[in-house]
């Protein structure tokens, strides 16, 4: 199977680091490694991902070790108390001595500025598994599923309801890109990044698309094709709960909700998920919802950005 694509990508640091091309060529990748899981087990035999993960996970941690696995490659975990970045080691020395082992670094962590540090010092690929500014790799995972379920992606209504966090800059981001119709729906305090938002409306109006943010759930999701939402209390975010449940509780994904969206719309949600707060048990385990098929095409996703940032042995 040939990995060759036409992107330029050195780094996946966000969405935003990728054109139109590169989101396609990504995504038919991700596709053919779904159909054949182990394809390319020979072509990376001998190469070596360091997966930092400095915030707990089980989709994204599993997920990334056996999708390196399946291109020959061989992960290792690597938690904070395991390295010398807890006495005091600077981030682009563990970055720079990382990159003498490992062909890739994949990166689990908190500030954005601290996976940008460490990708201007390391001479290997750089992966975005999580910051809190933004999960890119989740959000390949929401457009191949969405692109299995509806056939193509181009003039998909996608509504996302609740708060604007680094979940939603990411569907921003690749929503604009692929040229669909994206709404976000979050209570004052809680809106996404407005510089994330200008530059989704930016790419969107290059590629056909749109972006909105607004306040009424209801209008959001009015006719939508996809309507998404995430947990309401974010880790780090647990002396604010008691808040963030009483601003988000009008956003609650529920039935009725739902009967705003189209006939045909499906429910997401990147999990783990909290039933009864952001969405209602009756959505999340009823017939509209693809959770489940999301959470699984995130192996094949991240199989595609190891495999075209990481070339053949």
């Amino acid at each position: 199977m040939s990995t060759e694509t036409t992107s330029r990508l050195s780094d996946f640091l966000r969405i935003a680091d990728l054109d139109r091309t590169g989101l396609d060529d990504l995504l038919n990748l991700a596709a053919a490694l779904k159909d054949h899981p182990t394809a390319m087990l020979d072509e990376r035999r001998g190469k070596t991902v360091g997966c930092y993960f400095n915030k707990p996970s089980t989709r994204t941690r599993v997920s990334f070790e056996a999708a390196a696995n399946r291109l020959g490659m061989l992960p290792i975990m690597l938690r904070p108390d395991e390295l010398q970045l807890g006495r005091g080691e600077p981030i682009a020395d563990t970055a720079r001595v990382l990159a003498s082992f490992v062909e890739a670094i994949v990166v689990r962590t908190f500030a954005q500025a601290d996976l940008e540090e460490m990708a201007a010092a390391a001479g290997v690929p750089v992966i975005n598994a999580l910051t809190d500014e933004h999960h890119p790799c989740q959000a390949l995972a929401d457009l191949l599923t969405l692109r299995e379920r509806f056939g193509e992606l181009e003039g998909l209504r996608l509504a996302y309801v609740g708060d604007g966090n680094n979940v939603a800059h990411s569907l921003l981001e690749a929503g604009a890109l692929a040229g669909m119709q994206v709404a976000v729906a979050s209570p004052p305090g809680y809106e996404p990044d407005a510089a994330i938002v200008a530059g989704a409306e930016a790419v969107a109006a290059e590629n056909g698309g749109s972006v909105r943010v607004v306040t009424d759930p209801a209008a959001a999701v009015e006719l939508a094709d996809a309507v998404y939402t995430d947990v309401w209390v974010s880790m780090g975010e647990d002396a604010e709960r008691d808040r963030r449940l009483r601003d988000l509780e009008p956003y609650r994904v529920d039935e009725a909700l739902m009967a705003k969206a189209s006939p045909r719309a499906v429910f997401m949600h990147c999990l783990p998920a909290h039933r009864g707060e952001e969405v209602t048990a009756a959505v999340i385990d009823g017939p509209t919802s693809v959770v489940f098929p999301q959470a699984a095409n995130r192996l094949p996703t991240e199989g595609a950005v190891l495999a075209t940032l990481v070339g053949p042995t």
